[in-house]
C-alpha cells in the first residue's frame, strides 16, 4: 500500500518484499526531552507535542521541518493511526529501517521493547498491542550520546562541526512501516549464488509453528521467462536448499551480473498450508562471484580494474536520508556520468534503496561500518553486535562486494602495535568470513592493515611524479619502509605482506580556491587548474603496474568539506565528460 502524500513513499526493503503494508513516513508529533523527564511523567500515556516532525528526516535537518542543529540526548514521537480492516487477525510487524542510536517503543501506553544501533534495520511484533478500536498510539524514544564507545561514522561528539566531522544525527533517520503477516511466515532467505557450478544455495528460515501440511515454493525466473520451481515440505524452521540454474534460455547458459550486464533473476518465495498461500515474498539475485587471484580482485574469474569514487551520502537538507528515490538515482547516474564503476559507501551503512538500484544498474559498492572513535570492551561489544546485523541484513545484495569495517585507525588507533586492538580486528575479520565466506574483507582501510584480503593505502600526494616516485618499490611499500600520509605503513607491526591486492582507497580531495570549508592540499583556481592534477594523480595511479584500483575523495560536498567533483546540491564543479575521459584512458 503506497500513500504518495508521505516522503519515500517507496517499498523501504526491496529485497524482500510483500503486498501488505503501511508506510508511516510523514507527519508526526514530536518532543525535545533535554532533561530526560518524559519516562518518569509517562509521555508514553499522555503526550503533549510540541512541534511536529517529518519522519523519516532527523530534527537536525530542513526536511524534518525543525532544523535545530543543537545535540539533545533523549527525543520523542507520536503517531495515532488505524489498523485498516483488511488487515484483521494478521501480525502487526512496526519496522524502523534505522533510528539512531538506542530505541524505546511503548504502544497504547504499553512498553513493548529496546534496540540499540544507529546504521541497522529492526522491528518489534506489536501485534499484542492492538486494541479493540483497531487504533494504535504509537509513542517512540530516542536515546543519542556523544560517546566514542557507540558507532557513530563522521557524526560529530563535540557540539560544533569541525574538520571532516558533521552535524550529528538523531532519531528516526529512515523509513518507518507496518507490515501485515499470518502467524507463520517466511521470516528470511540467505541467498548465495555460486557461477562455477551454475547453481544458488538458499538457506529458508520459517517463523511461527509449522508442520508437514507446510510446503514451501520456489519459483526462479530471468526476464520473465520461468527458470526453475521447486517445492519444499516444512520439516523444519531451517532449511538449505542448492538447486542447478543452468538454463537454455540464456546463450551462457547462466546469466552473471557485472557492471556492464547486471543480470538479476527474480524469485518468488510461497509458504502454503494444505494448499492455500499463507505467505508470499518477492525478491531477486546477482549470479556473480567475487575472489582474489594473484594479487587481483576477480570479478567472475575475471580480474576488475576498479574506479571508485569516495561516497558518504549526504544531501544538504535532509543529511544521512536520502532525500528521494529520484536523489538516489542522480547519484548513481553522475557516478557513472563520470566514469567510475564502483563507491566505497564511506563511515555510513547505506539505504536498502541505494543498494537496490546499485545492484539494478551495476554499481560496484564496498560496504563500511560506521566507526567508534575509543577503543574498549563497551565499543567492541558495540560494534560487533552492530556489524554483525549489517552483514547479515545486506549479504544478498550483488552489488555489495567488499566490507570495510575499519578505517584509518578509527577506534583502533593504537593498532600498529597494541596487540589487543589488532586481536579485534581479526575477530571482527573472521567473524565477517564466518557468515559471508565470499567477499573480501578490509581490516583497516587506508594503513596498519592485520589480516586485510586487500591492502589498501590513502594518500593525498597532488602530483603523478612524486606519487609514481614514491610507490616504484613495491617491496619498500609493503615491508613498511615507505612512509606516507603522516607516517603511516601499509602493514600493522607484527603482520606481513602475503600477495593481497593493493589499491589506493583514498587520494584527490581537490577543492577549489574558496573561504569557507577545506579540501586536500592546496585549492586550484579554476577548472583547467583542477583536471591538470586530477589527471597527473589519477594517472600515476593508474601507470603503478601493481596497484589494481583507486578510489577519489569525493563525489560531493559535505558540509565544511568541499572537495567534491559535485556541489552538496549536486551541480557539476567541472565538465563530467572531461572527468570519465581522464578515468577512462
Amino acid at each position: 500500500m503506497i500513500n504518495k502524500s508521505i516522503p519515500r513513499e517507496e517499498y523501504p526493503r526491496p529485497q524482500f518484499e510483500r503486498a501488505e503494508w503501511l508506510n508511516l513516513n510523514g507527519e508526526w508529533n514530536f518532543k525535545f526531552d533535554k532533561e530526560n523527564n518524559g519516562e518518569k511523567e509517562k509521555w508514553y500515556k499522555k503526550f503533549d507535542a510540541e512541534k511536529k516532525i517529518i519522519v523519516p528526516f532527523t530534527y537536525e535537518t530542513k526536511a524534518s521541518g525543525i532544523e535545530e542543529e543543537e545535540f539533545c540526548p533523549h527525543i520523542w514521537y507520536q503517531k495515532k493511526i488505524t489498523i485498516p480492516s483488511e488487515y484483521e487477525g494478521k501480525e502487526i510487524v512496526l519496522h524502523f529501517q534505522a533510528a539512531d542510536y538506542k530505541t524505546k517503543l511503548w504502544v497504547n501506553g504499553r512498553f513493548v521493547g529496546e534496540r540499540k544501533g544507529g546504521q541497522i534495520a529492526f522491528s518489534f511484533n506489536i501485534t499484542d498491542y492492538l486494541e479493540e478500536t483497531k487504533e494504535l498510539d504509537i509513542v517512540v524514544k530516542n536515546e543519542d550520546s556523544q560517546s566514542c564507545f557507540q558507532p557513530r561514522g563522521k557524526q560529530r561528539w563535540l557540539d560544533q562541526s569541525y574538520e571532516c566531522w558533521y552535524v550529528q544525527t538523531t532519531g528516526i533517520w529512515q523509513t518507518v512501516w507496518l507490515e501485515f503477516l499470518n502467524d507463520t511466515h517466511i521470516h528470511a532467505v540467505k541467498i548465495t549464488p555460486d557461477i562455477d557450478s551454475e547453481s544458488v544455495e538458499f538457506v529458508y528460515e520459517v517463523g511461527g509453528n509449522i508442520d508437514s501440511s507446510y510446503v514451501l515454493k520456489t519459483s526462479i525466473s530471468f526476464k520473465g521467462l520461468p527458470i526453475k520451481t521447486f517445492d519444499q515440505v516444512v520439516s523444519r524452521p531451517n532449511l538449505t536448499i542448492k538447486t542447478n540454474i543452468a538454463s537454455e534460455f540464456h546463450h551462457w547458459r547462466v546469466a552473471h551480473w557485472s557492471p556492464q550486464s547486471p543480470n538479476l533473476y527474480d524469485v518468488t518465495f510461497t509458504l502454503l498450508k494444505n494448499g492455500e498461500v499463507i505467505d508470499l515474498v518477492k525478491t531477486y539475485f546477482g549470479m556473480r562471484k567475487i575472489s582474489i587471484e594473484n594479487g587481483n580482485v576477480m570479478l567472475n574469474n575475471i580480474p576488475i580494474y576498479q574506479k571508485l569514487i569516495l561516497d558518504q551520502g549526504y544531501w544538504e537538507e535532509s543529511h544521512l536520508t536520502p532525500p528521494s528515490e529520484e536523489a538516489i538515482l542522480e547519484d548513481i547516474d553522475k557516478t557513472f556520468a563520470m566514469g567510475f564503476n564502483g563507491v566505497r559507501k564511506h563511515m555510513k551503512v547505506e539505504d536498502q534503496r541505494y543498494l537496490y538500484w546499485a545492484d539494478k544498474k551495476g554499481l560496484l559498492v564496498w560496504s563500511e561500518m560506521a566507526a567508534t572513535y575509543e577503543f574498549s570492551d563497551e565499543a567492541v561489544q558495540n560494534f560487533t553486535e552492530e556489524w554483525m546485523e549489517v552483514v547479515k541484513q545486506h549479504y544478498n545484495h550483488p552489488s555489495i562486494i567488499v566490507w570495510t569495517p575499519f578505517n584509518e585507525s578509527w577506534g583502533v588507533k593504537n593498532i600498529f602495535t597494541d596487540r589487543k586492538q589488532q586481536k579485534f580486528t581479526e575477530g571482527i575479520y573472521h567473524l565477517t568470513k564466518a557468515i559471508d565466506s565470499m567477499r573480501p574483507v578490509i581490516v583497516n582501510d587506508g594503513w596498519e592493515h592485520t589480516v586485510s584480503d586487500i591492502i589498501t593505502l590513502h594518500d593525498y600526494v597532488e602530483y603523478g611524479d612524486e606519487f609514481l616516485n614514491r610507490y616504484k618499490d613495491k617491496e619498500k611499500v609493503v615491508n613498511n619502509e615507505i612512509a606516507f600520509n603522516k607516517h603511516k605503513h601499509a602493514m600493522a607491526q607484527g603482520y606481513e605482506y602475503k600477495g593481497q591486492p593493493i589499491i589506493i582507497s583514498e587520494y584527490g580531495g581537490i577543492a577549489f580556491n574558496s573561504e569557507k570549508g577545506w579540501g586536500y592540499g592546496n585549492q586550484v583556481k579554476n577548472e583547467e587548474d583542477f583536471l591538470k592534477r586530477y589527471e597527473s594523480i589519477t594517472q600515476g595511479i593508474k601507470d603503478t603496474p601493481y596497484i589494481s584500483g583507486f578510489c577519489y575523495t569525493q563525489i560531493t560536498d559535505v558540509q565544511q568539506e568541499i572537495n567534491g567533483l559535485l556541489n552538496e546540491d549536486r551541480t557539476p564543479k567541472v565538465d563530467m565528460n572531461k572527468i570519465k575521459e581522464i578515468n577512462s584512458k
